[in-house]
C-alpha cells in the first residue's frame, strides 16, 4: 500500500468538502477509513471513490437527505480501486516512489519521539479494570516501557542523506556505523503490534454486556450500506469499529503514526 501518513485528513477533508459543509465523521467513518488503510486502498482512489459518489448523488432530481456518512461512498471507492488497479500495470515503480515522498513528509524524529511519550503518559495514568486470571495493566506497562524506549531511539535519530525518505537513522558512532535505518513503515507495524495486544488484554477484561452492546451499535449502523460492501469489508470494519469504541471507553490513544 501507498504509505501516506496523512491518509485519515485528507479523507476526512475531501469528504467534507464534497458534502458542502463541516461534519465531524462518527465512529463508522473513521472504522471505515482505517479498513479501506488496512486492505490497502490507496488514498487516490478513496478521494476518487468519493467524487463519483458526490457526482452520482448530485445527479439526483430529489436530494432531500444530505450525505451524512462516508459508508455512502465505500461501493464506488472499491470500483475506483479496482479501476486503478488495473492501470497501475507497468507504473508500479513510478507511483512507490511518489508514495514514499509524499509518506515522510512532515515526520521528523522529535515530533515522533513526542508523540509516542504523549501516548505513553496517557497509557501510564490510564485506570483499567480487571477480571479473573486476566490482568490488562502489566500489558499497559509494556506498552509504556517500549514506546519510551521507541522515543529514546527517535530523539537520538536525524534524517539520512543517503537512506530513503521515509528511513530514519540513529547518529552514526564507531559501533553503530552499519546500524541500518529504521523506516518510518517498520516503526508504525511495531506500534500496530503493541496496540494489538494492548486491545486484546481490553476486551478480555471488558464485560460481555459492553462488548454485546458495541457490536449491537455496529449492526445498526451498518444495516444502511450492507448492500453495498462485500461482506470481508462488513467483518473488517465491524471489528474496526469494536476495536475504536474499546479504546475510547478507556481514554486510550490510538498508536499509529496515521493519529499523530
Amino acid at each position: 500500500m501507498e504509505n501516506y501518513f496523512n491518509y485519515f485528513t485528507e479523507i476526512e477533508e475531501h469528504f467534507q468538502k464534497r458534502r458542502g459543509g463541516g461534519l465531524l465523521l462518527s465512529t463508522l467513518d473513521w472504522a471505515l477509513i482505517e479498513s479501506w488503510k488496512d486492505a490497502g486502498i490507496p488514498l487516490e482512489a478513496v478521494l476518487r471513490g468519493i467524487d463519483a459518489a458526490f457526482d452520482r448523488y448530485e445527479q439526483r432530481p430529489s436530494k432531500s437527505k444530505k450525505v451524512n456518512s462516508l459508508a455512502y461512498c465505500a461501493q464506488e471507492v472499491l470500483t475506483a480501486a479496482e479501476d486503478m488497479k488495473e492501470a497501475a500495470v507497468g507504473a508500479h515503480s513510478e507511483i512507490g516512489s511518489n508514495a514514499t515522498a509524499r509518506a515522510a513528509h512532515g515526520f521528523d524524529p522529535a515530533s515522533i519521539a513526542a508523540f509516542l511519550r504523549r501516548s505513553a503518559d496517557v497509557l501510564e495514568q490510564a485506570t483499567f479494570p480487571q477480571a479473573i486470571g486476566v490482568l490488562a495493566k502489566p500489558v499497559a506497562c509494556e506498552a509504556v516501557r517500549t514506546l519510551r524506549e521507541l522515543a529514546e531511539q527517535m530523539n537520538g535519530s536525524r534524517n539520512s542523506s543517503s537512506a530513503p525518505e521515509t528511513a530514519l537513522m540513529a547518529p552514526a558512532s564507531p559501533a553503530s556505523e552499519k546500524k541500518s535505518p529504521v523506516r518510518l513503515e517498520d516503526l508504525e507495524r511495531r506500534l500496530t503490534v503493541i496496540e494489538e495486544k494492548l486491545f486484546a488484554a481490553l476486551l478480555a477484561v471488558t464485560p460481555d454486556e459492553q462488548i454485546v452492546r458495541v457490536r449491537a451499535e455496529a449492526d445498526r449502523d451498518l444495516a444502511p450500506y450492507r448492500s453495498k460492501m462485500p461482506g470481508s469489508q462488513i467483518e473488517q470494519l465491524q471489528k474496526q469499529y469494536v476495536h475504536k469504541r474499546v479504546l475510547e471507553r478507556y481514554g486510550l490513544p490510538r498508536l499509529s503514526l496515521f493519529y499523530m
